[in-house]
């Protein structure tokens, strides 16, 4: 570490999403209107200390529908979810809030349309992400998963003229691009997502964390190792030639971390509360950094809605 201490820079925006906001407002929420406990269905985001902070105020985390007493309530992830687990809680006779993220959401209302007008569906995503299986579950014998420019030529077309891409929305322009250009490339009449489907918050992090990492030797990402938009700034910081490690918090700072380091930036996944970033800056402070320079890019000003089931009571 240089003996004046590197520079610290500080990406904009990063931490969390209008969605993750929103998603975390609600189950707080939830607990004050009708009191603890409250159930939600998987992480509400993919963050341990959300969930923990959630859990001490009498949120209880279930994977599983079957988990839950019958007439409870219960807030669905802001991932999204199959209309299967909406008509498994109907017959539990559980009360739902949903929490799903209205990006999320838009891409469900997609995939019920291009099935329903004689589609098939590509869509781009990690398999097993929860965000991805509750797409799936809107159109499964419609829709085709695809991870890899390799799976583009496994895709199985009945009608190359009615075809269509979807994405998970925790991808960025960047992440798809070279999938969907093969895409183009062997279906040159496929129907492309809109810029609209792209999650703004990923890309706008992904667009800090590329300016910062150009003047930066080291990129710290704050985030959970179970979040994919958090693994993928480490990979969108590395690709711009810095060095770049997740933790997710300050005490996982290593001192060694910081030898040879002039400069380090610090960002964080959009499950991220900026708690976390400010344990993160008082750390780095304390191993030598003097000064702290933001690097913004964008003003982020999307808001969403409250659930009309919420908003409702809130309003009783």
């Amino acid at each position: 570490m240089d003996s004046v201490g590197p520079r610290l820079l500080l990406a904009s925006p990063r931490g969390f999403c209008a969605g993750v906001d929103r998603a975390i407002e609600i189950v707080e929420l939830a607990l004050e209107v009708y009191g603890a406990p409250v159930y939600v269905r998987h992480e509400i985001v993919h963050n341990r200390h959300v969930v923990e902070g959630l859990r001490e105020k009498g949120a209880i985390f279930v994977e599983e529908l079957a988990a839950i007493p019958s007439g409870s309530l219960v807030i669905f992830s802001a991932h999204g979810i199959a209309p299967g687990v909406r008509h498994e809680a109907r017959a539990r006779d559980l009360r739902t809030i949903d929490a799903t993220c209205p990006l999320v959401t838009k891409v469900h209302l997609e995939a019920l349309r291009y099935a329903r007008n004689g589609f098939q569906i590509a869509l781009i995503g990690h398999r097993g992400h929860v965000e991805v299986a509750g797409t799936l579950g809107h159109a499964p014998d419609r829709i085709q998963l695809v991870e890899t420019v390799e799976d583009v030529a496994r895709l199985e077309v009945e009608d190359e003229d009615r075809l269509a891409v979807l994405t998970q929305t925790t991808l960025s322009v960047d992440d798809t691009a070279e999938i969907i250009e093969a895409l183009r490339k062997r279906f040159p009449r496929i129907l492309l997502p809109t810029k609209d489907d792209i999650c703004y918050a990923t890309q706008n992090r992904q667009n800090a964390v590329k300016t910062m990492a150009r003047e930066a030797d080291l990129v710290l990402v704050v985030g959970a190792p179970s979040s994919s938009n958090s693994n993928r700034l480490v990979e969108v910081a590395r690709a711009q030639g810095a060095e770049a490690r997740l933790t997710e918090s300050a005490r996982d700072i290593d001192p060694a971390w910081l030898d040879g380091v002039r400069v380090v930036g610090v960002t964080a996944g959009a499950s991220t509360p900026e708690t976390l970033v400010e344990e993160v800056i008082e750390r780095l402070r304390g191993l030598g950094c003097k000064t702290v320079e933001g690097v913004k890019i964008v003003e982020e000003k999307v808001r969403f809605t409250l659930p009309p089931e919420l908003r409702r009571e809130l309003h009783a």
